[in-house]
């Protein structure tokens, strides 16, 4: 699914002026924990989350994410815009909840990219 496809599905607004047209999403990860992002999240995939702060974009750069997604209508800062500008990584803000987003993109294809940690079991 293309970057303004997804963002038109989650009544979404692009904040970044390097949106790459020709990118093709096709799995999510959803969390608020940047560890938790980069200990399980599989590459090219976007990154829903309710956190606003530039950590974002870097935690997403070195897990070779193709799309931020700021949940709950949170609009990115200067300095978030800057960097996401500068490292050409698309910001979607949506009004819509973690939960809501992770089902629309669900219901159209976007398959989760959420690794599974071999930590220990649930009992």
């Amino acid at each position: 699914m293309k970057i303004s496809e997804i963002a038109q599905l989650l009544d979404g607004v692009i904040h970044t002026t390097t949106l790459k047209e020709d990118v093709d999403i096709r799995g999510a990860f959803a969390g608020d924990l940047m560890s938790d992002v980069l200990a399980s999240i599989r590459p090219e995939s976007l990154l829903v989350t309710g956190l606003n702060n530039p950590q974002v974009i870097r935690t997403a750069l070195i897990a070779d994410t193709r799309l931020v997604i700021l949940a709950r209508g949170k609009v990115p800062s200067a300095e978030m815009l800057a960097l996401a500008d500068e490292e050409k990584m698309p910001i979607i803000c949506s009004p819509l909840g973690i939960f809501e987003i992770a089902g629309r993109l669900n219901a159209n294809g976007i398959i989760s990219f959420e690794e599974a940690l071999r930590i220990g079991k649930c009992d």
